[in-house]
């Protein structure tokens, strides 16, 4: 019965961050939220590791179509200069270069933001903060496609980024806020946002596949680890499908509503 207990944790837990790691809301935030209030409490870095892994491999499902064409159209500028591939090999430096803040910045200051900016406190005022700045971009219809990107775009967008590596700010939140802020139109917001979280997500499983192999516990863990992988996959599918819906529709604001109504609430039961 046990087992069956801490199966059905981990299943929870990765669930959780699947339906959540999409949509502007703070994965990472809403765990915490979630192993505060439900008393639960998983330790090192192999669970954060496979759940990520999990999401990351649902959006490249969800957009092998988009990555097979980047990397072929910009190979072949690479080769011939073709100026009609041109868009799509400055699209992939767009994502490279905005690759480079959160990158730096986790490497520098991980530890700190772990230790200081984690607490249940921060993340309900994060959110908060999350909900007024989709508000303010709620109406946004810009005019940018992927072709219409500059430098300046992917440096303000890779900043952005970093911002939300603190829990509760909203990664794919802070993108396209910042994507859509910068006129881009919602279906390029979306598409760029997702695909730069390819490169960061990768990068931090690559920096923390050591932590994963030292893990004591990862034999013991193996079904529940699973459970959670399986769990996070699937609704990190299909909450990033029903996402792309709701972005169609421009109805950002019900997730705006949703961190109005989260965060003091988080605050009133934690003070």
């Amino acid at each position: 019965m046990e087992d069956f207990i801490l199966w059905m944790k981990y299943l929870f837990l990765g669930m959780f961050q699947g339906l959540t790691e999409p949509i502007p809301v703070s994965s990472s935030g809403h765990l915490q939220l979630a192993q505060y209030f439900f008393g639960l409490n998983i330790e090192g870095m192999t669970f954060e590791l496979l759940v990520n892994s999990a999401s990351l491999l649902a959006v490249l499902v969800i957009y092998r179509e988009d990555i097979v064409r980047l990397a072929s159209n910009g190979l072949r500028y690479m080769r011939h200069r073709d100026s009609s591939d041109r868009s799509e090999f400055m699209f992939i430096v767009y994502l490279v270069v905005a690759t480079i803040p959160a990158g730096v910045i986790g490497l520098l200051f991980n530890d700190y933001i772990s230790e200081q900016l984690s607490s249940v406190k921060t993340v309900a005022i994060t959110l908060i903060i999350t909900g007024i700045a989709l508000f303010l971009i709620r109406n946004l219809r810009g005019r940018k496609n992927d072709g219409d990107m500059t430098m300046k775009d992917a440096v303000l967008i890779g900043l952005a980024q970093a911002v939300a590596l603190i829990p509760g700010i909203s990664r794919s939140g802070a993108t396209i806020v910042a994507a859509m802020g910068l006129g881009m139109k919602q279906e390029t917001a979306l598409r760029f946002s997702f695909l730069l979280f390819i490169p960061i997500s990768f990068g931090g499983m690559i920096l923390s596949f050591s932590d994963l192999l030292k893990d004591p516990l990862l034999n013991e863990l193996a079904i529940p680890y699973l459970l959670a992988f399986i769990g996070s996959f699937v609704l990190s599918y299909f909450s990033l499908k029903w996402f792309m819906g709701i972005m169609a529709k421009g109805n950002l604001i019900y997730f705006s509503i949703y961190c109005f109504i989260i965060g003091p609430v988080v605050l009133f039961l934690t003070w």
